[in-house]
């Protein structure tokens, strides 16, 4: 086992914006500095420092090399089967496409985007009632258990190649929440799954005019009485 391997490492936790992942990032801040490391969330590339290990979680910007430099790994969690599914939102557009178990990886940060090589791959299964928030916390879940493995190997961890065809999937806007009002609410449930009430909420345009649309569970099931 290398030096640097030792306790206490140096870790950063980075998200470079208001995601919905910082609270697992906090989660797993936490955990490494209970466990005899010393890590750090960043929310900028200014803020990490040279250490052992990097987790950039729901980052949006690229990472120059030298900043990926600064680490021995820098890991990045990736819900698709890679390499198919690269990109933005994988597990927002395998919803879309019916899937009902969403692949989850780790792997490390490369020059070309999610191309890296795979550290863990395990599958989260859907029941196909679960909205945004039920998702993230299954993905959000899975983030943070696969950084306490990587962390608790007794030996760095060694990624496989992907291999295969990849496929790219674009970034999502909020006009990708727009729903058809002649369509049944059947037809277009997954789409009302993924949405965020919040921030790109389900809407539809219908006699001039645009209304937008929220989604919740009816969990104490009232509206059922």
């Amino acid at each position: 086992m290398p030096d640097w391997w030792n306790k206490p490492r140096k870790i950063s936790v980075i998200v470079d914006n208001d995601s919905w992942i910082l609270p697992y990032a906090k989660e797993l801040v936490a955990w490494c500095n209970d466990n005899g490391d010393t890590a750090a969330l960043c929310r900028k590339h200014s803020e990490i420092k040279t250490g052992a290990i990097a987790f950039y979680l729901g980052c949006v910007k690229i990472t120059p090399p030298d900043i990926l430099a600064k680490n021995r790994f820098n890991l990045v969690v990736h819900a698709s089967d890679l390499p198919k599914g690269r990109g933005f939102s994988p597990w927002s557009y395998a919803i879309l496409e019916g899937e009902n178990k969403i692949p989850v990886c780790l792997i490390e940060a490369a020059n070309e985007v999610d191309a890296g090589n795979i550290f863990y791959k395990e599958y989260i299964s859907l029941k196909g009632d679960e909205l945004v928030d039920n998702l993230r916390a299954l993905i959000g879940s899975k983030t943070v258990e696969f950084g306490r493995k990587f962390l608790n190997e007794t030996s760095p961890a060694k990624g496989t190649p992907q291999k295969g065809t990849a496929t790219i999937y674009p970034r999502r806007y909020p006009k990708n929440s727009q729903i058809d009002a002649n369509k049944t609410i059947a037809e277009q449930f997954d789409l009302l799954r993924i949405v965020d009430n919040k921030n790109y909420p389900a809407f539809f345009e219908y006699r001039g005019q645009t209304y937008k649309l929220m989604i919740e569970k009816d969990e104490r099931g009232i509206l059922s009485n």
